[in-house]
């Protein structure tokens, strides 16, 4: 019922749509497929097939150009469907935070779409958040006394999850001490 319906749009719908559409499931199928341990085995199948068959052309240019041509070949349309699939995934991440930003109180919904602002105001928000970050570092210890770095080891309770539901500040604060631990223990 619901493919009768479609049928009269997709008709009206133009050609470009179209190969977009077709485009964006044949990367997904594609890059499912090829990101697999089995597309990887045959790859190295090819290489040991390839190479062993070296002796029998006597290692001729011909031989060598057939593994060139192929890979170069492989690795130009692989560009275009990985760039799909990043793009596809990226698109998918910023929407999913954009939500998240939208239904926190207390966050600034400024950040939503932030991807679309210019270097200028990028570098102004990085500039920000070093503040924030270098605030954090200086004032290691919460109002309730409990370190930071403690605060983000602990595991969260019902209790905390409560406490994050009715306190956006706590919110705010736990994703800064959290950041905070990272950037710690990965500099």
């Amino acid at each position: 019922m619901q493919k009768e319906k479609l049928k009269p749009q997709e008709e009206s719908r133009d050609f470009f749509c179209v190969a977009s559409d077709a485009f964006r499931l044949f990367a997904k199928r594609s890059s499912k497929m090829l990101g697999s341990a089995w597309a990887f085995a045959s790859a190295i199948l090819i290489i040991v097939i390839w190479a062993l068959t070296g002796p029998m052309f006597h290692y001729s240019n011909t031989w060598q150009l057939i593994i060139n041509t192929g890979t170069t070949i492989v690795t130009f349309l692989m560009v275009f469907l990985i760039q799909n699939t990043q793009n596809r995934d990226a698109k998918a991440a910023h929407l999913k935070l954009d939500e998240i930003i939208r239904a926190l109180k207390g966050a600034r919904n400024q950040l939503i779409d932030l991807e679309k602002l210019s270097d200028e105001d990028l570098t102004g928000l990085e500039k920000q958040f070093e503040q924030v970050r270098k605030k954090a570092e200086r004032h290691r210890i919460n109002p309730d006394g409990m370190r930071r770095a403690n605060r983000t080891k602990r595991a969260f309770t019902g209790k905390d999850i409560k406490r994050a539901s009715k306190d956006s500040r706590f919110t705010r604060d736990l994703c800064l001490t959290t950041s905070f631990y990272q950037n710690r223990k990965l500099g």
